[in-house]
């Protein structure tokens, strides 16, 4: 194809060699961004499955944004219906006993700029349900709590406190790793 104008016209037309070149464009990444909510590669292969699925059938993309933003969305919708459906974010009331130790940041914070993204994401990847999904879409989608509770239908403070813990629990296992790399 010459140019996403034409790709976009092709995948409208149900082409396949236009489908074959969005899907080559963007599967990667989008991979990336499914295996970072579901948190298992095996059924973030699957998400991008169904996702890409779900854009060549209904291929309503309208340029209101860029042609990978809205890949991207399509995708971040499908990840949070199948963890939905999987009955894996309906738990998003945490216990105070549940929430991990607060370490301290800076140190965090520095060791954590010495990581390298694929190990970083691999630590979000290990996040409990909820609170990967909030951490994801308040860092990566940059949503507010709000929007964030009224996408997963739970309460503004639960979209909080599962950040909270969130970074709390990356924040300790960037900790035990650095110690365990100085030994």
């Amino acid at each position: 194809m010459e140019n996403e104008l034409d790709m976009v016209e092709g995948c409208r037309a149900g082409k396949d060699t236009a489908r074959k070149e969005l899907y080559t464009l963007y599967s990667k990444q989008m991979l990336a961004l499914c295996y970072r909510y579901i948190g298992d590669i095996d059924a973030a292969h699957d998400v991008l499955h169904d996702g890409f699925i779900k854009i060549f059938t209904h291929f309503s993309f309208r340029g209101e944004s860029s042609l990978g933003t809205w890949v991207a969305k399509v995708m971040v919708t499908q990840a949070i219906d199948y963890l939905r459906k999987q009955k894996r974010i309906t738990q998003f009331v945490i216990q105070e006993d549940e929430v991990p130790d607060v370490v301290d940041e800076d140190s965090v914070a520095e060791n954590g700029d010495r990581l390298s993204e694929e190990l970083l994401m691999g630590f979000v990847a290990e996040l409990p349900d909820g609170c990967r999904t909030v951490f994801n879409l308040y860092v990566f989608e940059e949503k507010s709590h709000k929007e964030i509770a009224e996408l997963l239908h739970i309460k503004e403070h639960s979209s909080t406190s599962q950040l909270f813990r969130a970074k709390c629990l990356l924040a300790k296992r960037i900790k035990e790793y650095t110690e365990n790399e100085r030994k």
